[in-house]
């Protein structure tokens, strides 16, 4: 198991607000990758008039709400499993499979690996190549793949890398893993930020593979992560199952019942936020690509990982000069594989973007 050192997460504004002296609500976040439009509009409103929602339980089978979201991924409702956030979807679905042995691409998010240790498994790091622009390499990834493995998590687009793997590769992958009995855990928190979703996202192959599950949520797109609303898909009907037998009941509290049954239908708010987003991502990458100082990887989601040329600069020199000007980006040093010569931060309204650029620039 790879040590991570202490960091700053993005929803450590009180930590942050002791230490340097802050004010956390001063603080412009491009750390914690939500949408900067904020929420739901619709989903707003729509909890306004249903406040009163909360003095009953909530429907037990949730059938309302999955068929919102089954209406907004274009899948089957029976399909949808509806959760706490989806980290208590990949801790469930993780006591359920026991895998002895998983691999996770590398840099990632830890909360995998922290999963599988927790029930007594071993994670193996299989790293993306810096000179690959971090990309995964499917042959030579696949080559690898073998019975010893029972899990496969991808996180696509992977965090902080904004890396994305294409359907067709998935595919490819999902066709060895079978062959070798493997499960693939695909975690989409990211992928409506894509330009091409079709294009990138695994929910229509859980029609064809009963090896795969894929978690979504709704804290980063929709900006909700108090919400604490997730939800999976899969086309196995034993792991569905399964998960259903050992979650608990009414694990989703009527509010987040009430918004999800909405906010997945706002159509407005959704392309506007798919416009800002591809429109700054694309600002973004070709100013720090023309820079001396920096060299950006291409992001597909709503934040870029960036690498620092300069010498006499690292990670923990931009974070503390960005936060003393209410500015928090995210130090990478703490993710396996990578340094302190690598951050990552999130594309927000272009006038924060315009602040960012100017302080680390300077």
């Amino acid at each position: 198991m790879i040590t991570h050192k202490d960091h700053f997460h993005g929803s450590d504004l009180e930590k942050i607000e002791k230490i340097y002296g802050v004010k956390k609500e001063d603080i412009i976040s491009f750390s914690a990758n939500v949408n900067p439009h904020g929420i739901s509009p619709l989903m707003k409103k729509n909890i306004k008039d249903n406040l009163d929602c909360i003095s009953a339980y909530p429907d037990r089978q949730y059938t309302a709400l999955r068929n919102s979201i089954s209406n907004y991924c274009d899948c089957d409702a029976a399909d949808v499993i509806v959760g706490n956030g989806t980290t208590e979807l990949i801790s469930l679905f993780i006591k359920i499979l026991q895998p002895k042995k998983a691999i996770v691409l590398g840099p990632t998010y830890s909360e995998y690996e922290r999963e599988v240790t927790l029930n007594g498994g071993t994670t193996l790091y299989y790293p993306l190549k810096e000179e690959n622009d971090f990309k995964l390499d499917i042959n030579h990834f696949t080559s690898k793949l073998d019975s010893s493995i029972d899990l496969i998590v991808l996180c696509n687009p992977n965090n902080p890398t904004s890396s994305a793997i294409p359907k067709t590769d998935m595919r490819n992958i999902l066709d060895v893993c079978k062959e070798n009995d493997i499960y693939v855990l695909v975690d989409e928190t990211y992928v409506e930020f894509v330009d091409e979703i079709k294009k990138y996202s695994s929910v229509s192959l859980c029609t064809y593979y009963n090896n795969i599950i894929v978690l979504r949520g709704t804290s980063k797109f929709f900006a909700a992560p108090g919400l604490r609303l997730g939800y999976a898909i899969t086309g196995n009907n034993d792991l569905k199952k399964e998960i259903i037998k050992r979650q608990d009941p009414w694990s989703i509290n009527s509010l987040a019942d009430i918004a999800g049954q909405v906010m997945f239908s706002d159509t407005d708010y959704i392309k506007q936020t798919r416009d800002l987003i591809n429109a700054e991502k694309e600002r973004m990458y070709n100013y720090f690509k023309q820079s001396s100082k920096f060299k950006p990887f291409k992001p597909e989601a709503n934040f870029m990982l960036v690498k620092i040329l300069n010498d006499d600069l690292d990670s923990e020199i931009l974070f503390e000069r960005a936060i003393k000007e209410n500015l928090m980006i995210r130090d990478c040093s703490t993710f396996p594989f990578l340094n302190n010569k690598f951050f990552r931060f999130c594309f927000m309204n272009p006038e924060d973007n315009d602040k960012l650029i100017e302080c680390l620039s300077r």
